[in-house]
């Protein structure tokens, strides 16, 4: 990616105002984070009168904040030791005030003299954002997100007959989750949806479509809220893909839209249910990207146990119109959807970094676009239902559940590269190789409760 595209320089008059706005808010502290290549979240927190510093020269952290992986250990590599220095920018734009004197914002990464860091997981969706704008499109992006609430010593809730998506599950925690809808509208990012999940104590939010930088903003800030509103209740929340040994997992779905000059690229086409030619292309791009993006958008120890047939988990590398056992679902423009067509990709779960998962599925779309790409047929029915002649005609592939297989093919992948460069994979590849290398061989039930706060806040 050529086009440059950084974190604006904050004027000492836009600090200022940002600084008074807090002060009367009752702010006392701000907390910046930064997702890194492992999906879990670090932050610095200051308190207002630091404001300055943390919006314009920034804060220090040592390179290895890029491969702190999720058990604490450190995955060097080459180029990201012991040695060197990097300042975390406060993006004052997407700064939020929650409540209880607290203020959040993401960050980006800058080196010493000002410099943005290739390694920059936010900075690299910032220019894919712009690299879609200068092609003369506009993307929407909507993530959904779930969680399994625990007791507040992490232990799975006893609970007799649970009803998947039903009222009773959602009475068992009403309180906790009506602060929740309060809380998120009350920051800007109003959930569209709530309900409870088929696997016992899951609970599913959607977030409302943005553009990819605000959407990716948007899962980080629900999280956190999601953290904060649950200790208040006595309770955690877990956003592991797989949290309890014998149960379900957690999804983390993507979806997004394009369009040109106010006309979506999924309706009012001659292609399958109205796709245009570039919104086809589009969708072909992704799927053709999936085995070699997979170990970006579930790449963890524990995403392989999530992505199973016949779980709605999207386990097979297809597309189809409400096709919920497809990886790449096609949601059409109806009266039943009013917010337009739009393409869900089902692998995507929690554990992944909801920056480099938006910036890799906008960009093998993007890159469908660019080279006509074919969609290829179909799939109408349950995808593990399909002959192996049905299979062959739609050419679809059960994704692997093996973490070696997964990496493998990131590695390989040329588009993935491109799309996020070599330093991101490199950062990537390095804390989920330290995964397999230290927990491949471990009893698989033991993962889940091991690693079930990993990627929580």
């Amino acid at each position: 990616m050529v086009t440059e595209s950084i974190l604006p320089e904050f004027s000492d008059s836009r600090i200022g105002e940002v600084a008074e706005r807090l002060s009367e808010a009752g702010v006392g502290i701000i907390a910046g984070t930064l997702a890194n290549a492992a999906g879990i979240y670090l932050a610095k927190t200051v308190p207002v009168d630091r404001l300055a510093t943390f919006a314009s020269s920034g804060l220090g952290a040592p390179p290895v904040w890029n491969v702190f992986c999720i058990d604490g250990g450190i995955a060097f590599t080459p180029d990201v030791g012991v040695v060197g220095d990097m300042r975390l920018r406060l993006d004052l734009d997407a700064l939020r005030i929650l409540d209880g004197g607290f203020a959040w914002a993401p960050t980006e990464i800058f080196d010493q003299d000002g410099v943005p860091l290739a390694i920059d997981p936010r900075g690299r969706l910032r220019r894919i954002q712009r690299d879609i704008e200068e092609a003369g499109l506009e993307a929407l992006v909507g993530h959904e997100v779930e969680f399994t609430i625990t007791a507040s010593d992490g232990t799975p809730l006893p609970r007799a007959g649970w009803t998947p998506y039903g009222l009773g599950p959602v009475l068992d925690h009403e309180a906790f989750l009506a602060e929740l809808l309060s809380a998120t509208a009350a920051a800007g990012i109003p959930l569209e949806q709530l309900h409870a999940k088929f696997f016992a104590s899951t609970v599913e939010f959607s977030l409302p479509p943005a553009t990819p930088l605000q959407a990716a903003d948007g899962v980080v800030l629900a999280r956190l809220i999601t953290g904060r509103v649950a200790r208040k209740h006595d309770l955690r929340v877990s956003f592991s893909p797989f949290p309890i040994s014998g149960g379900g997992g957690n999804a983390a779905h993507v979806h997004y839209s394009f369009s040109r000059d106010g006309e979506s690229l999924f309706s009012g086409g001659d292609g399958p249910y109205g796709m245009t030619a570039d919104g086809a292309s589009s969708i072909a791009g992704v799927i053709a990207a999936l085995p070699g993006i997979q170990g970006v958008l579930g790449g963890s120890i524990l995403s392989g146990a999530r992505l199973r047939p016949r779980l709605f988990s999207g386990a097979y590398i297809c597309w189809g119109r409400e096709n919920r056992g497809a990886a790449v679902r096609f949601l059409e423009a109806t009266r039943g959807n009013p917010k337009g067509a739009n393409v869900e990709v089902k692998i995507v779960d929690p554990s992944s970094n909801p920056y480099l998962t938006t910036a890799v599925i906008l960009g093998a779309a993007l890159e469908g676009i660019r080279s006509s790409m074919v969609l290829p047929a179909e799939v109408t029915t349950n995808p593990a239902d399909q002959t192996e002649e049905q299979q062959l005609a739609s050419a679809t592939v059960l994704l692997p559940s093996d973490l070696g297989a997964t990496l493998d093919a990131l590695a390989a992948s040329e588009l993935a590269t491109h799309i996020l460069g070599p330093q991101i994979i490199q950062v990537v590849l390095a804390v989920r190789r330290w995964e397999l290398d230290h927990y491949g061989s471990s009893d698989a039930d033991q993962l889940p409760e091991k690693f079930r706060f990993a990627w929580s806040i």
